[in-house]
Protein backbone atom coordinates (compact mmCIF):
# COMPACT_ATOMS: atom_id res chain seq x y z
CA UNK A 1 0.00 0.00 0.00
CA UNK A 2 1.33 3.23 -0.48
CA UNK A 3 -0.64 5.40 1.83
CA UNK A 4 -2.87 7.75 -0.47
CA UNK A 5 -6.12 5.22 -1.28
CA UNK A 6 -7.13 6.92 2.72
CA UNK A 7 -6.50 10.56 1.80
CA UNK A 8 -8.02 10.89 -1.62
CA UNK A 9 -10.66 13.21 -0.11
CA UNK A 10 -8.25 15.67 0.67
CA UNK A 11 -8.77 18.81 -1.47
CA UNK A 12 -12.18 18.09 -2.88
CA UNK A 13 -14.80 18.86 -0.29
CA UNK A 14 -17.46 16.76 -1.45
CA UNK A 15 -15.29 13.46 -1.70
CA UNK A 16 -14.40 14.57 1.62
CA UNK A 17 -18.15 15.15 2.98
CA UNK A 18 -18.63 11.90 1.41
CA UNK A 19 -15.79 9.98 3.25
CA UNK A 20 -16.85 11.55 6.31
CA UNK A 21 -20.73 10.57 6.36
CA UNK A 22 -19.51 7.01 5.49
CA UNK A 23 -16.84 6.93 8.73
CA UNK A 24 -19.83 8.35 11.19
CA UNK A 25 -22.21 6.09 9.72
CA UNK A 26 -20.27 2.82 10.34
CA UNK A 27 -19.73 3.53 13.60
CA UNK A 28 -23.38 3.85 15.23
CA UNK A 29 -24.82 0.42 15.55
CA UNK A 30 -27.96 -0.16 14.51
CA UNK A 31 -29.46 -0.96 18.06
CA UNK A 32 -28.23 2.74 19.21
CA UNK A 33 -30.84 4.10 17.00
CA UNK A 34 -33.85 1.71 17.44
CA UNK A 35 -33.45 -0.80 14.77
CA UNK A 36 -32.85 -4.56 14.41
CA UNK A 37 -29.28 -5.29 14.00
CA UNK A 38 -29.52 -8.70 13.68
CA UNK A 39 -28.48 -10.82 10.52
CA UNK A 40 -25.70 -10.97 8.56
CA UNK A 41 -24.56 -7.20 7.39
CA UNK A 42 -21.94 -6.77 4.94
CA UNK A 43 -20.79 -3.10 6.27
CA UNK A 44 -20.29 -2.01 9.87
CA UNK A 45 -23.06 0.36 11.55
CA UNK A 46 -25.74 1.47 9.24
CA UNK A 47 -27.03 0.76 5.90
CA UNK A 48 -27.29 3.78 3.38
CA UNK A 49 -31.46 3.07 3.18
CA UNK A 50 -31.45 3.23 7.40
CA UNK A 51 -29.67 6.50 7.53
CA UNK A 52 -31.43 7.83 5.00
CA UNK A 53 -34.54 6.67 6.75
CA UNK A 54 -33.45 8.05 9.99
CA UNK A 55 -32.27 11.66 8.54
CA UNK A 56 -36.20 11.76 6.64
CA UNK A 57 -34.26 11.70 2.88
CA UNK A 58 -34.05 10.24 -0.05
CA UNK A 59 -31.93 6.89 -0.39
CA UNK A 60 -31.01 8.28 -3.79
CA UNK A 61 -30.18 11.89 -2.30
CA UNK A 62 -27.67 10.23 0.23
CA UNK A 63 -26.11 8.03 -1.99
CA UNK A 64 -25.18 11.14 -4.07
CA UNK A 65 -24.05 12.80 -0.80
CA UNK A 66 -21.72 10.40 0.23
CA UNK A 67 -20.07 9.91 -3.70
CA UNK A 68 -19.56 13.68 -3.81
CA UNK A 69 -22.23 14.35 -6.43
CA UNK A 70 -24.74 16.64 -4.06
CA UNK A 71 -22.84 19.46 -2.84
CA UNK A 72 -24.10 21.87 -0.31
CA UNK A 73 -27.47 20.54 1.59
CA UNK A 74 -29.65 22.41 3.35
CA UNK A 75 -29.26 23.40 6.71
CA UNK A 76 -32.34 21.16 7.78
CA UNK A 77 -30.84 18.66 6.01
CA UNK A 78 -27.22 18.70 7.75
CA UNK A 79 -29.21 19.10 11.24
CA UNK A 80 -31.06 15.48 9.99
CA UNK A 81 -28.09 13.64 9.66
CA UNK A 82 -26.28 14.84 12.65
CA UNK A 83 -29.08 13.89 14.79
CA UNK A 84 -29.42 10.18 13.13
CA UNK A 85 -25.21 9.90 13.10
CA UNK A 86 -25.20 11.17 16.92
CA UNK A 87 -22.55 14.06 16.03
CA UNK A 88 -20.77 15.51 19.10
CA UNK A 89 -20.40 19.54 18.82
CA UNK A 90 -17.17 19.55 17.04
CA UNK A 91 -18.54 16.60 14.57
CA UNK A 92 -21.37 19.15 13.56
CA UNK A 93 -18.86 22.04 13.07
CA UNK A 94 -16.78 19.81 10.90
CA UNK A 95 -20.14 18.34 8.96
CA UNK A 96 -21.24 21.99 8.67
CA UNK A 97 -17.19 22.73 6.89
CA UNK A 98 -17.42 19.92 4.48
CA UNK A 99 -20.83 21.01 3.26
CA UNK A 100 -19.21 24.34 2.20
CA UNK A 101 -20.93 26.48 5.22
CA UNK A 102 -17.52 27.64 6.92
CA UNK A 103 -14.83 27.26 4.23
CA UNK A 104 -12.14 29.93 4.78
CA UNK A 105 -9.30 31.16 2.70
CA UNK A 106 -5.98 29.66 3.04
CA UNK A 107 -4.62 31.96 5.97
CA UNK A 108 -1.34 33.06 6.20
CA UNK A 109 -0.24 32.18 10.07
CA UNK A 110 2.34 34.87 12.00
CA UNK A 111 3.19 35.57 15.98
CA UNK A 112 4.09 39.11 16.52
CA UNK A 113 5.84 40.60 19.23
CA UNK A 114 3.12 41.18 21.68
CA UNK A 115 2.13 37.13 21.62
CA UNK A 116 6.24 36.35 21.77
CA UNK A 117 6.17 38.56 25.22
CA UNK A 118 3.41 36.79 26.69
CA UNK A 119 5.09 33.79 26.17
CA UNK A 120 8.06 35.19 27.64
CA UNK A 121 6.25 36.74 30.59
CA UNK A 122 4.98 33.10 31.09
CA UNK A 123 8.30 31.21 32.12
CA UNK A 124 7.07 29.46 34.53
CA UNK A 125 4.51 27.84 32.81
CA UNK A 126 5.21 25.17 29.62
CA UNK A 127 3.70 27.34 26.76
CA UNK A 128 4.10 27.05 22.78
CA UNK A 129 1.77 28.65 19.71
CA UNK A 130 0.76 26.30 16.58
CA UNK A 131 -0.92 27.16 13.58
CA UNK A 132 -3.56 25.22 12.03
CA UNK A 133 -1.21 22.83 10.33
CA UNK A 134 0.20 21.75 13.78
CA UNK A 135 3.40 23.74 13.13
CA UNK A 136 5.03 25.53 16.24
CA UNK A 137 5.62 28.55 15.15
CA UNK A 138 7.00 29.56 19.06
CA UNK A 139 7.93 28.24 22.24
CA UNK A 140 9.34 29.28 25.60
CA UNK A 141 12.12 27.77 26.58
CA UNK A 142 10.17 25.60 29.27
CA UNK A 143 7.19 24.59 26.58
CA UNK A 144 9.80 23.57 24.01
CA UNK A 145 11.68 21.71 26.61
CA UNK A 146 9.07 19.61 27.62
CA UNK A 147 7.69 18.54 24.00
CA UNK A 148 10.76 16.86 23.08
CA UNK A 149 13.21 20.09 22.57
CA UNK A 150 11.59 21.99 19.85
CA UNK A 151 13.70 25.19 19.79
CA UNK A 152 16.39 23.00 19.12
CA UNK A 153 16.30 22.33 15.01
CA UNK A 154 18.40 18.68 15.68
CA UNK A 155 16.09 17.43 18.42
CA UNK A 156 12.57 17.02 16.50
CA UNK A 157 10.63 18.37 13.45
CA UNK A 158 9.07 21.61 14.12
CA UNK A 159 5.57 19.97 12.85
CA UNK A 160 3.95 18.78 16.12
CA UNK A 161 2.21 15.35 13.75
CA UNK A 162 5.53 14.85 11.92
CA UNK A 163 7.17 14.51 15.22
CA UNK A 164 4.28 11.93 16.27
CA UNK A 165 4.10 10.19 13.48
CA UNK A 166 7.87 9.85 12.14
CA UNK A 167 10.00 10.15 15.07
CA UNK A 168 9.92 7.44 17.31
CA UNK A 169 11.25 9.62 20.32
CA UNK A 170 8.07 10.83 20.31
CA UNK A 171 6.61 7.99 21.94
CA UNK A 172 9.07 8.62 24.93
CA UNK A 173 7.62 11.90 25.45
CA UNK A 174 4.17 11.14 25.13
CA UNK A 175 3.11 8.14 27.00
CA UNK A 176 -0.33 8.52 25.85
CA UNK A 177 0.98 8.49 22.34
CA UNK A 178 -1.96 6.85 20.95
CA UNK A 179 -4.30 9.44 22.47
CA UNK A 180 -2.03 12.43 21.06
CA UNK A 181 -1.70 10.85 17.96
CA UNK A 182 -5.83 10.55 17.15
CA UNK A 183 -5.72 14.74 18.48
CA UNK A 184 -3.55 15.22 16.34
CA UNK A 185 -5.59 13.68 13.07
CA UNK A 186 -8.51 15.10 14.41
CA UNK A 187 -7.58 18.35 14.14
CA UNK A 188 -5.66 18.05 10.89
CA UNK A 189 -9.26 16.39 9.74
CA UNK A 190 -10.52 19.41 10.92
CA UNK A 191 -8.00 21.95 8.84
CA UNK A 192 -8.32 20.01 6.21
CA UNK A 193 -12.18 20.39 5.35
CA UNK A 194 -11.94 24.08 6.52
CA UNK A 195 -9.19 24.85 4.42
CA UNK A 196 -9.32 22.64 1.40
CA UNK A 197 -7.12 24.91 -0.78
CA UNK A 198 -3.96 24.86 0.86
CA UNK A 199 -1.05 22.74 -0.73
CA UNK A 200 1.03 23.11 2.63
CA UNK A 201 -1.30 21.14 4.19
CA UNK A 202 -2.46 18.23 1.82
CA UNK A 203 1.25 18.10 1.26
CA UNK A 204 1.45 17.30 5.20
CA UNK A 205 -1.09 15.00 5.07
CA UNK A 206 0.08 13.29 2.13
CA UNK A 207 3.44 12.82 3.29
CA UNK A 208 1.99 11.41 7.01
CA UNK A 209 -0.24 8.87 5.37
CA UNK A 210 2.95 7.84 3.02
CA UNK A 211 4.78 7.54 6.19
CA UNK A 212 2.92 6.20 8.85
CA UNK A 213 0.78 2.94 9.16
CA UNK A 214 -0.84 4.45 12.29
CA UNK A 215 -1.77 7.44 11.05
CA UNK A 216 -3.55 5.73 7.60
CA UNK A 217 -4.80 4.00 10.97
CA UNK A 218 -6.03 6.71 12.73
CA UNK A 219 -7.34 9.26 9.78
CA UNK A 220 -9.24 5.99 8.34
CA UNK A 221 -11.55 6.59 11.38
CA UNK A 222 -13.09 9.97 10.33
CA UNK A 223 -12.33 11.19 13.77
CA UNK A 224 -12.56 15.42 14.10
CA UNK A 225 -11.19 17.06 17.05
CA UNK A 226 -11.01 20.82 18.79
CA UNK A 227 -8.15 22.45 20.77
CA UNK A 228 -9.89 22.17 24.20
CA UNK A 229 -8.72 21.80 28.03
CA UNK A 230 -7.86 18.73 30.08
CA UNK A 231 -4.75 16.80 31.22
CA UNK A 232 -2.09 15.45 29.96
CA UNK A 233 1.35 13.62 30.41
CA UNK A 234 4.23 14.07 29.35
CA UNK A 235 8.05 12.27 30.48
CA UNK A 236 11.17 14.29 30.49
CA UNK A 237 14.80 12.85 30.69
CA UNK A 238 15.41 15.48 33.76
CA UNK A 239 11.89 16.35 35.00
CA UNK A 240 10.48 12.78 35.13
CA UNK A 241 6.77 11.73 34.80
CA UNK A 242 5.17 15.00 34.66
CA UNK A 243 1.24 14.64 35.24
CA UNK A 244 0.34 18.20 34.13
CA UNK A 245 -3.05 20.30 33.38
CA UNK A 246 -3.54 21.81 29.49
CA UNK A 247 -5.35 24.86 28.18
CA UNK A 248 -5.53 26.13 24.49
CA UNK A 249 -5.84 30.07 24.09
CA UNK A 250 -7.22 30.60 20.62
CA UNK A 251 -5.58 34.34 19.99
CA UNK A 252 -8.45 36.09 17.06
CA UNK A 253 -6.84 36.39 13.99
CA UNK A 254 -5.98 39.74 11.84
CA UNK A 255 -7.04 40.21 8.34
CA UNK A 256 -5.46 38.09 5.98
CA UNK A 257 -4.23 35.99 8.97
CA UNK A 258 -5.25 33.00 10.72
CA UNK A 259 -5.91 32.74 14.89
CA UNK A 260 -3.19 31.06 16.17
CA UNK A 261 -3.58 28.84 19.12
CA UNK A 262 -1.43 29.07 22.42
CA UNK A 263 -1.27 25.72 24.14
CA UNK A 264 -0.21 26.48 28.18
CA UNK A 265 0.46 24.10 30.73
CA UNK A 266 0.22 24.18 34.85
CA UNK A 267 0.64 21.46 37.41
CA UNK A 268 -1.10 22.51 41.43
CA UNK A 269 1.03 24.35 43.39
CA UNK A 270 2.84 21.89 45.75
CA UNK A 271 2.58 18.91 43.82
CA UNK A 272 5.44 16.93 42.56
CA UNK A 273 5.13 17.53 39.21
CA UNK A 274 4.60 21.50 40.06
CA UNK A 275 8.02 21.03 42.29
CA UNK A 276 9.59 19.25 39.29
CA UNK A 277 8.85 22.42 36.74
CA UNK A 278 10.35 24.64 38.77
CA UNK A 279 13.69 23.06 39.40
CA UNK A 280 13.69 22.04 35.81
CA UNK A 281 13.08 25.81 35.04
CA UNK A 282 15.94 26.93 37.51
CA UNK A 283 18.14 24.83 35.38
CA UNK A 284 17.69 26.22 32.62
CA UNK A 285 19.38 29.30 30.78
CA UNK A 286 16.56 31.67 29.98
CA UNK A 287 16.36 32.92 26.10
CA UNK A 288 13.97 34.56 23.67
CA UNK A 289 10.70 32.54 22.67
CA UNK A 290 11.34 30.75 19.44
CA UNK A 291 10.06 32.06 16.05
CA UNK A 292 9.81 29.38 13.25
Amino acid sequence: MDGTQEIDGIGDTGRALGDFLRARRGRVAPEQVGLAGGGRRRVQGLRREELALLAGISVDYYVRLEQGRATQPSTEVLDALARALRLDAAERRHLDTLAGTRRCPVPLARVGPSLLRVLDAMAALPAFVTDHRLDVLAANDLGAELIGGVNDPGRRDRNNARYLFLDPASREVHPEWEERAAEAVGQLRVSAGRYPGDPELTALITGLSAGSADFRRIWATGEVLMCAAGRKRLRHPAAGLLDLDYETLHVPAVPGQTGAVIHVFSAEEGSETSLALARLADSMTPVSPSLD
